[in-house]
């Protein structure tokens, strides 16, 4: 009875994703950013939440083993259409999960609105069934290659959060993982036969880390983000906030040094070093390492403060802040001008 009774269900909600294909869009967009609304808010939840992303992506990965597990178990087949759903439901959940994420780490006037985007288009893709069924799933090389990528972004999200990795440990194990699950099957799955030759794969997966790799600074740190940044002349010590902001500045005015401040959202329990890496007319002339930790919901509060400047020191500055493994985090931009310019008070805000 309670077999038939699953074969029913089984059945049913077959037949029913049939008839509205579209239920499953706009459960996986609204599952996926409410997830990420959750996380954002709650840190236990997030490691709940992330834990079971992660199990979604075991069910791909031994999807062959599981379905016949439940015909061995149970006795039930179940249906290739629902297994596509599934698989789609996972990509879905998992794409708007992430992508939130991203856009807000994202700096959008550097190379980093590659990766975002692709990831965007992927998250469209998989909403859409005539280019999910009718486009991706047939090529099945594209396929396990969306599939790696869309994983690799979960990863990337996921270990700062569950494992308090900090992004030059979660970056590596990310692409690993995301390597060692996706390359096997796309290098059987591609036009033209790896596995025939010797050593064929082995190149294959070295190619591909050492692509990921050198890609790293393009790729936006998941887990941190920008929440308030300024450049100033003086501080409170205090309150730990800059008494006023300055982007223009008379060489004069910084002979007694200027404090880069950054505010940065990071998860709870997260410990991570990052550097201010400080660049005039695009040459690097510092770099300052301070360490950061999780949890503060308008940001941990951290700043830098420069005294040896160049001479001369008029010229375009700007701040990258980036992890230990170069990956931006955001840019600060402020010009020094010589007095010769006879430039109007600095501006400011207090």
């Amino acid at each position: 009875m309670r077999r038939a009774t699953i074969e029913k269900l089984v059945i049913a909600g077959n037949d029913w994703l049939g008839r509205y294909p579209w239920a499953l869009a706009v459960f996986g967009f609204v599952s996926g950013v409410a997830s990420f609304i959750l996380v954002d808010r709650n840190d236990e939840l997030a490691k709940v939440l992330t834990l079971l992303m992660l199990a979604s992506w075991a069910w791909l990965a031994l999807e062959n083993i599981l379905k016949k597990g439940v015909w061995h178990w149970f006795g039930i087949n179940v249906p290739r259409p629902v297994l596509r759903f599934v698989n789609q439901l996972v990509h879905q959940e998992s794409l708007f999960f992430v992508i939130p994420f991203f856009v807000f780490t994202t700096a959008w006037n550097s190379g980093q609105i590659v990766f975002t985007s692709i990831l965007i288009l992927a998250a469209l893709v998989s909403i859409i069934d005539p280019l999910y069924y009718g486009w991706l799933a047939r090529k099945r090389w594209l396929y396990y290659l969306f599939h790696g990528v869309t994983l690799f972004a979960v990863l990337l999200t996921a270990l700062p959060i569950v494992f308090h990795l900090p992004t030059s440990d979660s970056y590596p194990w990310a692409l690993l993982i995301a390597l060692i699950v996706s390359l096997p099957i796309l290098a059987r799955s591609m036009p033209f036969q790896w596995n025939r030759y010797r050593g064929a794969g082995l190149l294959l997966v070295v190619l591909a880390g050492a692509l990921g790799w050198w890609l790293r600074p393009w790729v936006p740190p998941a887990s941190l983000w920008l929440t308030n940044v300024a450049i100033t002349d003086r501080f409170d010590d205090d309150s730990r906030q800059p008494i006023r902001k300055l982007s223009q500045l008379h060489e004069n005015q910084i002979r007694s040094g200027l404090y880069a401040f950054t505010a940065i959202r990071a998860p709870r329990g997260l410990h991570e070093r990052i550097f201010h890496v400080w660049y005039r007319d695009g040459k690097e002339v510092d770099r300052i390492a301070l360490d950061i930790s999780g949890g503060r919901e308008e940001g941990y509060r951290a700043w830098t403060h420069k005294n040896n400047f160049p001479e001369p020191s008029a010229g375009n500055w700007k701040i990258r802040v980036v992890t230990s493994g170069d990956q931006l985090i955001g840019v600060l931009r402020f010009r020094v001008a010589a007095l010769a310019e006879g430039l109007p008070a600095p501006l400011a805000t207090d």
